[in-house]
């Protein structure tokens, strides 16, 4: 894919998208195991929260972290009427999905399925 390879980091490569999420949009539970994730948002707000930490609450310009073993339990959209769009950066082991559902860890704070996550290049 669109995997770019890290000269001085053997093994690891970096991964970018951009998401939107339409108003009250969101994505389950989750992990990006062997991932270091980095957010800035773009446009709209945004309400994360990693598995044992309070929620946050971001605006366009903000950054937010991930580290390889956080469970995500709350990502979507702080809004009900207006978008939110979100540019994510994984620095990641080569060859392995940045993505891993843990819906079946625990119920979801947001229900059983995301909603109208769309990731663009």
């Amino acid at each position: 894919g669109g995997d770019l390879a890290l000269a001085d980091l053997p093994g690891k490569v970096v991964s970018m998208a951009v998401v939107d999420y339409p108003p009250g949009g969101h994505t389950d539970q989750h992990r990006h195991p062997g991932s270091h994730t980095f957010v800035y948002v773009l446009d709209g707000e945004l309400e994360f929260q990693v598995a044992g930490k309070p929620a946050v609450t971001l605006k366009a310009g903000q950054p937010f972290y991930e580290a390889p073993t956080d469970l995500h339990a709350v990502s979507r959209n702080a809004s009900a009427s207006a978008p939110a769009r979100f540019l994510v950066v994984f620095v990641k082991d080569a060859g392995k999905p940045v993505l891993e559902n843990a819906v079946q860890e625990s119920p979801s704070p947001i229900g059983a399925r995301g909603t109208g996550a769309r990731c663009g290049a």
